[in-house]
Parts: C-alpha cells; structure tokens; sequence
C-alpha cells in the first residue's frame, strides 16, 4: 500500500468515534477478503460469518425516498448498488411518477436491501 494511502487511513480513523473506526474496519476486511490478493488468494464465494453486519442508522420520522436510498446505501455498504439500481429506480419512478406514497416505497427500499443483504450473506431467516 503507497504511504499517502496509509497515512490517510490511519488519520481517518484516529479522528472517527470508536463505533465508526469498527465499521471501517469491518469494511476494510470485508474488501480484503473480497478483494485481496496479497498472501490469499481472493475468493469469489465470501461466507456469512465474513461480511460485516449492516450499520445501525435509524429511520427518521420525517424522510424523502432520496434520503432512505441514502441512509440504506449507508446501512449496507458491502451491498454492490449496481446489482440495486433497476429496483430502486423502479421504485423512485413510482413516487415521482405515479404518486406513489412515500412511506410505501420506503419501506419497500427497506425490504429490498435487507434481501439483497440475506442473498449476499445466505441467510434467509425473515425472523431475525
């Protein structure tokens, strides 16, 4: 890793709250197994046990359907937002376009992630 790099890195994460500094890392190992090359090789079919849990952001009371795509894509950042986009913007469309009600499409947001989020993990317990 180029020094600058590094540098950053550990400046970013002196200066985060403890709880943030954690998600970092979690994020950071998370791409390393996905994506690491260095002494192991990479693996395509990444376990349950390695991906990170899903980032504690509430739901506000008040929200438009851009701030929840927002906050869930800030929930789930090891989600790949390429495999999201159709879906999402389907339901945008139906908000913008179609009246949709906001707190409807939300909620539907809501249950897209966390499947695309089970899908990625292979747990597909609704009871959790």
């Amino acid at each position: 890793m180029p020094d600058d790099i590094e540098k950053r890195l550990t400046d970013i994460v002196q200066r985060l709250p403890a709880a943030q500094a954690a998600a970092l890392l979690e994020f950071a190992e998370f791409l390393l197994i996905r994506h690491g090359t260095a002494g192991v090789a990479a693996t395509s079919s990444v376990t349950a046990v390695e991906i990170p849990a899903p980032l504690d952001i509430s739901r506000p009371t008040e929200e438009s359907v851009v701030k929840a795509v927002k906050r869930l894509r800030a929930t789930y950042p090891m989600l790949d937002v390429r495999k999201l986009l159709n879906q999402t913007s389907d339901l945008m469309t139906e908000h913008v376009m179609k009246g949709r009600e906001k707190t409807e499409v939300i909620e539907e947001l809501e249950i897209l992630f966390r499947s695309h989020y089970e899908k990625l993990t292979g747990n597909n317990n609704k009871d959790e």
